[in-house]
């Protein structure tokens, strides 16, 4: 039994709450499997760099990998959306099975968060099974798989060995979609882990202590929603480079008033409740209320929020890179559709399809955030 579920069916006079402050170091199974996996995960890299040869694959077997920076980054962050996010909803099946009845109400959704899995397959395993689209300048402009068409003025016709065609440097625009998609993924989740750690400490935090601590953050919030996000975005991109990490680290620094906002609101309303008096009154730590009580019961506009905010950010990813300020050194599909804008007319499938991706996954997240809203949210049930 775990240390949260020898407290569940205590009430607020029944817990020792100096003996709970003392225990501080007291931690629950899922925070130790949590702890254990980042162990794992952490030596893993350590291993990368420090014992693997530079410019040598991480992994030759059974599949070769190169393991790059971003890659860990985004292990971790699936990591810390697993455990603070997939494992609790396991945990609560009674709360789990009634969202799941809300949510399934919107068949868009159901059938967007199918494509979701789907992207998350693709965008996750194909770049480690798929070698990296290489430049084949006599396979330029293949349409795919049952096309004819004549780009450069001579008949081609797609092959298998292309299904979906290539691009004007004989790229194989399929390898391009997965390698995108893994991207993409990148940019929505990691940043979308970013704005969400700031928007609700700060939110949190603010809503707690009141006062001059909530007029100084909500002041600086203030502040920073002046800024025109995006024109500052673009100016550090150009000052600086458009890295792929700096992207990201930009898209979650420059994004997270409104969530801390929201988050605020809502904290407002839970810190007057009864459960947070009582757990003050029986010694309760700060922190401890904080981070046991206030962000788990504002946990669903977080979720919700997040959920909304990744399509943003894949969009403004896919803009930057439309425009010649991502990185170059990444596939993105905004890249792929900026290399085809040129040749529309002859070879229309190179920006196409990347923009009918780009499309459906940014609608699909929006279906899936806009039902998880509804599902989460009390006040939208149904009469």
């Amino acid at each position: 039994m775990s240390d949260d579920d020898q407290y569940r069916d205590l009430t607020f006079d029944q817990i020792d709450w100096e003996e709970q402050s003392s225990a501080g170091l007291s931690l629950s199974t899922r925070t130790k499997a949590q702890l254990v996996a980042f162990g794992l995960l952490g030596a893993a890299f350590c291993y990368d760099l420090f014992v693997v040869a530079p410019k040598a694959p991480t992994m030759t077997w059974p599949f070769t990998w190169d393991v790059t920076g971003m890659d860990w980054t985004f292990m971790a962050t699936l990591l810390v959306l697993f455990f603070n996010g997939v494992v609790p909803l396991y945990q609560n099946q009674r709360l789990t099975k009634y969202y799941w009845t809300e949510f399934r109400k919107n068949k868009a959704a159901v059938v967007s968060l199918g494509y979701i899995a789907v992207l998350f397959v693709v965008g996750g395993v194909g770049p480690i099974l798929l070698s990296a689209p290489e430049q084949h300048f006599s396979q330029m402009y293949l349409p795919p798989v049952g096309m004819t068409a004549s780009p450069q003025g001579q008949v081609v016709t797609g092959t298998w060995a292309h299904p979906l065609g290539t691009d004007a440097r004989g790229r194989d625009l399929l390898k391009l979609l997965v390698f995108g998609a893994r991207v993409s993924l990148e940019v929505g989740l990691i940043g979308m882990l970013v704005m969400v750690s700031f928007g609700t400490t700060v939110g949190t935090v603010a809503a707690y202590f009141g006062g001059w601590v909530d007029e100084v953050l909500m002041r600086y919030t203030d502040i920073q929603m002046t800024f025109p996000a995006f024109i500052l975005m673009l100016l550090m991109v150009y000052l600086f480079g458009g890295s792929l990490f700096m992207i990201i680290l930009l898209f979650g620094v420059l994004s997270w008033e409104g969530t801390a906002r929201l988050i605020r609101s809502e904290a407002l309303q839970k810190r007057e409740e009864a459960y947070f008096k009582a757990a003050e009154s029986f010694g309760a730590s700060n922190g401890s209320i904080i981070r046991r009580h206030l962000v788990p019961n504002v946990s669903s506009t977080v979720i919700t929020n997040a959920t909304l905010v990744v399509p943003f950010f894949i969009l403004s990813e896919a803009s930057l890179s439309f425009v010649g300020l991502g990185d170059p050194d990444v596939i993105s599909w905004g890249q792929v559709i900026a290399s085809g804008r040129s040749s529309l007319g002859s070879a229309p499938w190179i920006a196409t399809l990347p923009g009918v991706f780009l499309f459906f996954t940014v609608l699909a997240f929006n279906y899936v955030g806009d039902a998880a809203r509804d599902a989460m949210d009390p006040r939208n049930t149904s009469e």
